[in-house]
């Protein structure tokens, strides 16, 4: 399957490489990439071990790369894929960034930004979920049942 048969699960697949990544590290096996047009702009995993920084989320850090990337503050052509919906600190800075678009992978029902009522989105960002949801979740339920 080319990119452009099912650009949603190809990019998906990438920030699933570094879901995997995470968990080689130890780190809570969330990935994300942003994709500006159909190129990869930045790709990271979280790494709040690592950096010793409990805001060193996938998205977080995704923001920062993209941003530098492109020299600009505003993503506003990008889409962001994630491998677990986002809590609310990161939906709230996906929001400030004006991200146009969030693909993510798994729900988090604990911890995800669609407990909170209110909005956390810029209102022109669109949001499409459940995408390799399965391959997703099965890789956090394997990370924290191995740490149990």
């Amino acid at each position: 399957m080319g990119i452009f048969d099912n650009p949603d699960e190809y990019f998906m697949r990438e920030a699933l490489r570094e879901a995997r990544a995470a968990a080689e590290e130890d780190e809570v096996p969330i990935g994300a990439v942003v994709v500006s047009g159909d190129r990869v702009i930045a790709r990271t995993h979280n790494q709040t071990e690592l950096l010793h920084d409990v805001t060193a989320h996938a998205e977080m850090l995704a923001l920062t790369a993209a941003e530098e990337a492109l020299g600009a503050k505003y993503l506003n052509d990008c889409t962001l894929y994630v491998t677990v919906e986002p809590c609310p600190m990161c939906a709230g800075a996906l929001g400030w960034a004006q991200v146009a678009r969030i693909v993510y992978g798994a729900d988090d029902p604990k911890r995800g930004y669609r407990r909170l009522t209110g909005p956390l989105l810029h209102p022109k960002t669109e949001v499409t979920a459940s995408v390799l949801k399965e391959d997703c979740a099965a890789l956090m339920k394997e990370f924290f049942k191995k740490k149990r």
